[in-house]
């Protein structure tokens, strides 16, 4: 079920006992060694902790960078493939609701022998993620984010070229826990299972039935409501003067981030949100801070329900007129249902 989502073949396809940041500390400490040159495109806060993971390795990390806000440039990302050893990128950066296109990235890597590494920690299963068709070689997401399961796993991936890398490493992983070498052999019952460490299996199941409720609705399906939902409340929003931050076609669906208008205080409307009605959305980060919303429209948020009780709220806090954006919000979705 994590090779449908995942849109891969790869046989090293499992969840990592870690949250999502494990998935990333997974990701750098098995493909990355010290001394490689490593492509990190940088936009928002998780691209920085992904060239910060990968200067901790001792790797030269290559920053190729945008505005927070806004994607980084297909085509610089492309012009300093040549000569790296990997490129990291970021598909859905969480701190700004920006959606990173890869489109010719992985064509460009495999053509220079450079590893092209994903996080998709946001847009799994909520956004189109394709990884063989894009050529990426490896990638990791979490399980709290659009597969709607309990945090505390990493669903990860590892194609051919990836593992040929770790196979011929001049050095084992620095990290013991993610060696994915050892990994797999506690996973791989056909070679004889060798004991690794006590995975959280209560969290297993949770996943298994998270992945057979996405796969229910299907993949398409899945990726349309995210999309229909995030319309909808895009429109809803700006009627109560919160505009996106991410230009049309560099939205992440699964979030949406907006700008706070003048005269609207953060802490005093996010407070009363979560503990007197008991939602909960979250501040801007970096430059971002204190002037930005992040709302999450993920599995079962991205629904008319839990949307309109949202934006009822925020107009009634904000001292604005419901009626105009609960219209707009059920016009997004009835325009979808036809």
């Amino acid at each position: 079920m994590l090779r449908t989502v995942f849109g891969t073949d790869n046989p090293a396809t499992l969840p990592v006992s870690a949250t999502g940041s494990g998935g990333m500390d997974a990701l750098v400490a098995n493909f990355v060694e010290a001394d490689d040159r490593v492509v990190v495109g940088v936009n928002g806060l998780f691209g920085e902790r992904l060239c910060d993971a990968v200067s901790r390795l001792g790797a030269d990390p290559v920053r190729v960078e945008a505005e927070w806000g806004r994607a980084i440039d297909l085509e610089a990302l492309i012009a300093a493939v040549p000569g790296a050893d990997a490129v990291c990128v970021v598909h859905g950066e969480t701190s700004t609701g920006v959606c990173q296109p890869v489109d010719g990235l992985g064509e460009a890597c495999g053509e220079n022998g450079a590893l092209l590494l994903l996080d998709c920690v946001t847009s799994l299963a909520g956004q189109p993620v394709l990884l063989d068709e894009w050529g990426v070689d490896a990638a990791f997401s979490g399980t709290q984010k659009c597969l709607n399961a309990p945090p505390g796993l990493a669903p990860f991936t590892a194609g051919a070229r990836a593992i040929e890398k770790l196979r011929a490493r001049r050095e084992p992983p620095r990290s013991w826990f993610f060696d994915l070498s050892l990994v797999l052999g506690y996973w791989d019952a056909e070679g004889g299972r060798v004991y690794h460490h006590t995975a959280p299996i209560n969290m297993i199941y949770g996943l298994a039935e998270a992945l057979r409720i996405v796969l229910e609705e299907g993949l398409e399906a899945r990726w349309e409501r995210h999309r229909t939902a995030h319309g909808a409340l895009r429109a809803a929003l700006a009627e109560l003067g919160l505009e996106r931050i991410a230009p049309d076609g560099e939205e992440l669906w699964p979030l949406l981030a907006v700008r706070l208008p003048e005269g609207v205080e953060d802490a005093a409307i996010r407070g009363p949100l979560l503990t007197e009605h008991g939602i909960e959305i979250s501040g801007g980060l970096g430059p971002l801070a204190g002037r930005a919303w992040r709302i999450g429209v993920m599995g079962e948020g991205a629904r008319p329900e839990p949307q309109e009780r949202l934006v009822r709220t925020l107009a009634q806090l904000m001292g604005r007129n419901a009626v105009p954006a609960v219209e707009a919000l059920e016009a997004g979705w009835s325009t979808a249902a036809r």
